[in-house]
């Protein structure tokens, strides 16, 4: 199990003091968060993509290649690449290039995004989404897979003999997880591929989730890529702890209430009820984090949000260090008890790279035989 944090890129008010971060503290902040994620032994680190107000992380793929070249093991991923506005072609080369300098330590979660004036900023349209996503991954695919590709849709012009350059590295794509919150679909094509499922459930109720979660496992299954309990799964979460749960609750109340996101909503018991945000004691936090596996069945990654609705940034690296202390070790144990142990391991750059060189020695073996 890889375990790590996203953020949405929010500039959000402080509601205890009324100041706004500007952007500059908030995209600094961002290699801080992503510093400590590696100090206390969490395994990834996922930044959104925005392209509006009151969001910053215009440039995902520039953050995490300043990141990169200051952290040593992280893995840095996207919490969104948006697949519908960005030409394939760029999002190939960013991506390949991102993998060479941060020696194979790149994925991606690729997705729609939920900000429908970003279409027309960039001559798309948004009924438009979900072609768009189908038709611009396939060729994303090709992309990264053929050195030459010769390619026409409906939605970019045509490509003759085009190589996307760098290559991948080690001629092994970066992972990609795909989306969604409420597509089948995304669930459908990311089956198709073999490739991740990513169901950020921090705002709606499991039931919901659990829907495209299994439907994209039945899918993977029927492509033949393995049983579905074996699919490559990841979750998001939400937490805000201090070692006293009625400190926590009260510290974060003002937070919860104000944001633009959930605020002003249902309250911060029935959200915490509804949905994975916890907001308590560490060991709180422990143990709603190990009730998702119930629900969704064996998975791959979990990542949470913390930085989110004004909170500063002292208070996001001592809610990290106190679940790398408190909350991380007895939650990798665990789950570790309960995982089978023909449950794949996560799909590590290290990990795809072996399992190829593995089926070319067995490819290379069967035509050694029959030639004998």
């Amino acid at each position: 199990m890889q375990f790590g944090v996203f953020s949405v890129s929010d500039i959000t008010q402080d509601p205890n003091t009324g100041a706004y971060p500007t952007e500059h503290e908030r995209i600094k902040a961002m290699v801080a968060i992503a510093k400590k994620v590696e100090e206390i032994g969490m395994d990834v680190f996922a930044i959104g993509e925005h392209h509006n107000r009151p969001f910053f992380s215009s440039s995902p793929t520039t953050t995490l290649a300043y990141i990169a070249a200051q952290t040593e093991r992280v893995i840095l991923s996207t919490a969104t690449t948006l697949i519908t506005t960005n030409d394939p072609v760029k999002i190939a080369e960013d991506f390949a290039m991102l993998q060479h300098l941060s020696d194979g330590r790149v994925d991606l979660v690729l997705g729609r995004g939920n900000t429908a004036p970003v279409y027309p900023w960039f001559g798309k349209n948004p009924q438009d989404s979900v072609e768009l996503t189908v038709e611009n991954y396939h060729l994303l695919r090709r992309l990264w897979d053929e050195d030459v590709v010769s390619w026409q849709g409906k939605y970019r012009t045509p490509l003759q003999s085009f190589t996307s350059t760098p290559r991948p590295l080690d001629d092994v794509s970066p992972f990609v997880w795909h989306g969604s919150i409420r597509t089948p679909q995304v669930a459908e094509i990311a089956a198709y591929y073999g490739d991740g499922f990513f169901a950020n459930n921090i705002f709606w109720p499991k039931e919901h989730y659990q829907q495209l979660i299994n439907l994209y496992r039945e899918r993977f299954e029927h492509y033949g890529h393995g049983r579905g309990d074996q699919a490559f799964v990841g979750l998001g979460g939400q937490f805000f702890m201090r070692e006293n749960s009625q400190d926590a609750v009260k510290e974060f109340r003002p937070y919860f209430d104000n944001a633009p996101v959930y605020g002003h909503g249902p309250s911060l018991e029935d959200f915490t009820s509804q949905t994975p945000l916890t907001v308590g004691s560490p060991q709180e936090v422990l143990e709603k984090t190990l009730t998702f596996q119930e629900y969704f069945g064996n998975y791959h990654r979990q990542l949470f949000l913390v930085d989110h609705a004004g909170l500063p940034l002292k208070t996001v690296l001592e809610q990290l260090d106190l679940f790398g202390e408190k909350v991380l070790p007895e939650l990798r144990k665990e789950l570790e008890s309960r995982t089978p142990a023909d449950h794949p391991a996560p799909p590590t750059h290290a990990n795809r790279v072996a399992a190829k060189q593995a089926e070319a020695a067995s490819s290379s073996s069967e035509k050694s035989e029959v030639k004998e």
